[in-house]
């Protein structure tokens, strides 16, 4: 693969996940404040790593990588959502929390 092809892969990659990043920034869900606390840490995740877009701390590939990470916690989250009528169980709540303490690390690490 040539320099021109990784870098279209590398703008692919990069614009799928700030459409996902968008598509996770949802609204506060009235009596689901499980669910509520996890959209926000994901919604404050991705402005951290706009923030570190901005100011030149992230690359766009490990902005990438921490958006794919995130996007995945959105997608279990919605996928325990269903189970359960759109709630999340506080074990699930611990093991979402637990997945965006390990990528929020990884992400400050980045920054710093």
């Amino acid at each position: 693969m040539n320099a021109k092809s990784k870098l279209v892969v590398v703008g692919l990659v990069i614009g799928a996940a700030m459409a996902s990043g968008a598509a996770m920034a949802q609204t506060d869900v009235p009596n689901h404040p499980r669910v509520n606390e996890v959209n926000n840490r994901l919604e404050n995740q991705q402005d951290r790593i706009d923030n570190g877009l901005k100011n030149g701390t992230m690359t766009q590939k490990q902005a990438a990588r921490d958006e794919t990470h995130d996007a995945n916690i959105a997608r279990r989250e919605s996928v325990d959502e269903a189970k359960h009528d759109g709630h999340l169980t506080k074990k699930e709540q611990r093991n979402l929390n637990r997945s965006e303490n390990k990528n929020s690390r990884h992400i400050y690490k980045q920054k710093h």
